[in-house]
């Protein structure tokens, strides 16, 4: 399978929300997604990567490059979002999807790559372990503003 990835431009917004919504029952309505895509498109550190096959968005992730002033922590990203389309799983796509993840942060100078994972995503847990994710010792903490 031909897979290509690349940074994902205002027209493959539409396919990346249905992505979404089929992966992780996400509901975000195409007019809330296009106007935050539009209003971050020229953030550098906010990256869009969608995963194509036949010009069909098959895979995405969206990787956010976090640069810190304190030298241990450095610069790092953060993956979330991460999906590959049913029907494709189980062809290695998630793993191309992590390799080009990597190379981005690695352009961009990061020291280390992030993710969090909702915990029914149970297969998506075995990609990240085989990848050489660990388990951080944290918790993930939310509290609505």
């Amino acid at each position: 399978m031909d897979v290509k990835f690349r940074v994902a431009t205002f027209e493959d917004v539409e396919q990346i929300i249905r992505l979404c919504d089929e992966c992780f029952d996400e509901k975000t309505s195409l007019e809330y997604a296009k106007r935050v895509f539009k209003e971050n498109e020229n953030d550098k550190n906010q990256i869009y990567l969608i995963g194509l096959v036949d010009d069909e968005v098959v895979a995405h992730t969206k990787i956010t490059v976090i640069p810190t002033i304190y030298e241990d922590m450095n610069t790092f990203a953060i993956l979330n979002h991460v999906c590959v389309r049913s029907d494709m799983r189980r062809s290695h796509i998630g793993t191309l999807l992590l390799d080009e993840s990597f190379r981005i942060a690695k352009e961009h100078g990061c020291k280390c790559v992030e993710l969090w994972s909702k915990n029914f995503r149970e297969a998506a847990h075995g990609l990240y372990h085989k990848y050489g994710f660990e388990v951080m010792d944290a918790k993930f903490f939310t509290k609505e503003v």
